[in-house]
């Protein structure tokens, strides 16, 4: 028998963010799975406006966007006349929603997405209520589901770990050259040693690492006297305000340079521009940027305390670091630096990247799981 499936998502198409990044691959291999065993699917976005759309992903007869429209979202799930077999909530915040999915159809498979520090918190009596009741928790890390246990008594019977996939539509390089345009838009040179980060910079968020990053410069300018840190990333005033009183007291000016929102179409570029991504984090759900990076044959430290290490295989394909030893950072940086990253090493990292957080297999997993 044919599966109804639909993915329910806050935003998708409308923000650049991990979460909205990961729903895409998601919303598309779905839509790829269903047109293999002739399913339906769909995608609904709460958010999003019909326009925001982006066609490689998924023809306009499998999306509806509401707009901010709450009233009509939450109305036409009711009384939507396609009975589901399997909801897929991209979010906890959606717990409401999930709710009534049950209870108009008890037979339907309500499962829910546990990214990060959305779900590694207290919940509301809604939002634990769901847990308890829907069908399967799909944690994008071993890390995620690890707190799903521990923090809410989570089965890990109901609970499936399934890591992110590189995005099918991400130009991966075929060749490893830093781009001239942006060695000559930021001023740098071709012998210059050139760390990379690339991350929200929000003051509400300041667990990234990017601060450690900056604290460790002064000591590594005296080994690495041609270094370059360009950190990357939207930033609030307040945030900005916090990062050049950082520059300042490290006495690191000459180092560092601050980009701004980069787009998505020069992301690659980007990570070809650098020797080495870091970003010590301490509470990424699974951190897709660092498979990003990976694939594009970036080498990667990342921290030791939170789902980053599922993207780096443990240590397999990368370097995890306890985010809070400055010493532990620098050793880590210089040890990559004082090892030239060469267009057969970047080829290699990129190849296993690509093995393992492939789209394919991804859908491969997804299709097991609903066929369960």
């Amino acid at each position: 028998m044919a599966k109804k499936v639909t993915l329910f998502t806050l935003q998708t198409f409308g923000a650049t963010g991990g979460i909205q990044k990961m729903t895409r691959t998601l919303g598309h291999s779905l839509y790829r799975v269903a047109l293999k065993n002739k399913w339906r699917f769909e995608l609904w976005s709460a958010y999003d406006k019909q326009t925001d759309l982006m066609q490689q992903y998924l023809p306009p007869a499998c999306f509806k966007g509401f707009g901010i429209n709450r009233v009509s979202f939450v109305l036409k799930t009711i009384f939507n006349p396609v009975i589901l077999d399997v909801a897929i909530l991209s979010h906890v915040n959606l717990a409401i929603l999930g709710h009534i999915l049950k209870f108009i159809n008890p037979h339907c498979q309500i499962w829910l997405v546990a990214h990060g520090i959305e779900v590694w918190r207290p919940l509301s009596f809604f939002k634990r209520a769901l847990l308890n009741n829907c069908d399967k928790v799909i944690c994008v890390s071993n890390f995620t589901m690890q707190q799903m246990v521990s923090r809410h008594g989570i089965s890990e019977k109901k609970c499936v770990v399934l890591n992110n996939a590189i995005d099918p539509f991400m130009q991966l390089p075929h060749a490893f050259a830093k781009p001239e345009k942006l060695l000559r838009r930021y001023g740098l040179n071709h012998d210059d040693v050139i760390i990379f980060s690339l991350t929200r910079l929000a003051c509400t968020e300041q667990y990234k690492g990017y601060d450690q990053v900056i604290r460790t410069l002064n000591h590594l300018k005296t080994k690495f006297p041609q270094i370059k840190y360009v950190l990357s990333g939207k930033y609030d005033q307040q945030e900005q305000i916090r990062i050049q009183k950082l520059i300042d007291e490290y006495g690191v000016k000459d180092q560092i340079i601050l980009t701004g929102f980069i787009d998505e179409q020069e992301l690659a570029e980007h990570f070809l521009l650098a020797d080495l991504f870091v970003l010590p984090s301490k509470k990424e759900g699974f951190g897709i940027v660092f498979i990003e990076a990976m694939a594009c044959g970036l080498p990667v430290i990342c921290g030791n305390v939170d789902g980053s290490v599922d993207a780096i295989r443990n240590g397999e394909l990368g370097e995890a670091i306890d985010p809070d030893d400055l010493d532990q950072l620098s050793e880590a940086i210089s040890r990559h630096l004082q090892n030239p990253l060469t267009a057969d090493k970047r080829k290699t990292l990129q190849n296993q990247c690509v093995t393992y957080f492939n789209e394919h297999d991804y859908m491969t997993k997804l299709e097991r799981l609903i066929n369960e």
